[in-house]
């Protein structure tokens, strides 16, 4: 049997790709297809395990039974979707360990919204609001990723992260029927996320060759852009409707195209806090190197029973 050339594998998997198909783990793939899903994969899941940390510290605060237990599942649910996902990440070769290591030591980047401050409960409300919203309609479309345990990874987290957004937006809605006080703070915390959740979804296509790449493979199959402006026509309408104001004086409906116009968010301020220099980064690594650490007998009984 004649061994296939490079370009004649990389025009059959691109076939296949292109009929729908979706590629498993020990199937052949471009070695730039591979590394672009470690990147996105691990940056996803440790995004899901740091992402515990802005709203966890409220546990013990929250207003009333009811809230403290749907905000402890929602914080399990984190965990849950980051072993998942570094589940999907290690089928392609990279482990676990290698990938928390990166994380620990400040060389794997998450999510930016991580690395902000939450100095209310509304903030809470408004995370599970906005930036739940933004990341379901993201990863809605990564559940048709070509890579098939990224795209059945994404189905199961879509399910429990439409829960996350009911629990947010169940807070807003109560403090937005308060009192003036508590209406100003929600306000206040729609100010403070509004560009950090659009800044999530990542730069302009037209700027970042990993995003051409996973666009060209249909490792993702919106480009950012589709992805930002379909959060702001969904979400824009929910904030004017409780009365709140989008802390953007230029976003307004265009009837001619059907979308809401709206100011880009500030890209060098995403690359300052993807590359470490956030409000919180510090703040939110050395919890997460704490908690590794605290663990660490846990995984030494686990071995040496293993």
């Amino acid at each position: 049997m004649v061994e296939k050339t490079a370009d004649a594998r990389l025009e059959e998997f691109e076939a296949r790709i292109d009929r729908g198909e979706k590629i498993e783990p020990g199937d052949w793939m471009p070695d730039a297809y591979r590394q672009n899903l470690i990147r996105m994969i691990s940056q996803h899941a440790h995004s899901e395990i740091v992402g515990q940390l802005p709203e966890g510290k409220w546990i013990p605060y929250a207003p009333g039974f009811r809230r403290k237990l749907t905000l402890i599942a929602k914080v399990q649910d984190e965990a849950g979707h980051g072993q998942l996902l570094y589940r999907a990440a290690e089928m392609l070769g990279k482990s676990r360990e290698e990938m928390i290591s990166e994380l620990l030591a400040g060389k794997a980047k998450y999510a930016n919204v991580f690395n902000y401050p939450t100095p209310h409960w509304a903030d809470v409300g408004v995370i599970g609001w906005l930036v739940d919203t933004a990341a379901v309609i993201n990863q809605t479309m990564l559940a048709q990723s070509s890579y098939g345990p990224y795209g059945r990874a994404m189905k199961r987290i879509c399910y429990e992260e439409s829960f996350h957004i009911k629990q947010g937006y169940d807070a807003v809605v109560a403090m937005a029927r308060g009192t003036a006080d508590q209406r100003a703070a929600v306000q206040a915390a729609v100010d403070r996320w509004w560009y950090p959740t659009l800044m999530m979804s990542g730069p302009p296509d037209t700027i970042s060759t990993h995003s051409q790449l996973a666009l060209r493979w249909r490792i993702k199959t919106k480009s950012n852009e589709q992805v930002r402006q379909e959060f702001v026509d969904l979400i824009v309408p929910q904030i004017r409707a409780l009365g709140l104001t989008v802390p953007d004086p230029a976003c307004a409906f265009d009837p001619a195209s059907g979308r809401h116009r709206y100011t880009q968010p500030d890209w060098e301020e995403l690359k300052r806090v993807i590359n470490g220099d956030g409000p919180c980064n510090k703040e939110r690594l050395d919890a997460r190197r704490k908690a590794h650490e605290d663990g660490r007998w846990v995984r030494e009984a686990l071995q040496a029973a293993s």
